[in-house]
């Protein structure tokens, strides 16, 4: 089980969106400990502009995961990826170049 962290705020529907991402893309079912930003004036201060934003075990933050590439990278860095999942969510368009590889979360042709 992936534990993870969502900031997050009431009627957020990137917030949502997220959700939405990463239980379709995770290769493994995903624990969320959810964090009302409005209640704490310090997580409000950080992440008011930047939610949804989602925190690994190690404190490593994902901002603007709501994008499929950007979730898709986080999650692949880490092992958590379904890349059949991810395949089926990308229209032709959207799809990576023959030959892509990633690396470090960034991607290489070659």
């Amino acid at each position: 089980m992936i534990s993870l962290t969502l900031y997050t705020t009431l009627g957020c529907h990137l917030c949502t969106q997220v959700e939405a991402l990463l239980s379709a893309l995770a290769n493994q079912p995903v624990a969320l400990k959810r964090v009302e930003i409005s209640e704490h004036a310090a997580l409000l201060e950080r992440y008011g502009e930047l939610i949804p934003v989602v925190v690994d075990s190690q404190g490593r933050e994902l901002t603007r995961g709501f994008e499929v590439a950007r979730m898709s990278d986080w999650l692949g860095e880490r092992g958590w990826l379904d890349e059949h999942a991810l395949a089926s969510l990308m229209s032709p368009e959207d799809s990576p170049p023959k030959g892509m590889r990633l690396h470090n979360g960034r991607r290489f042709l070659g």
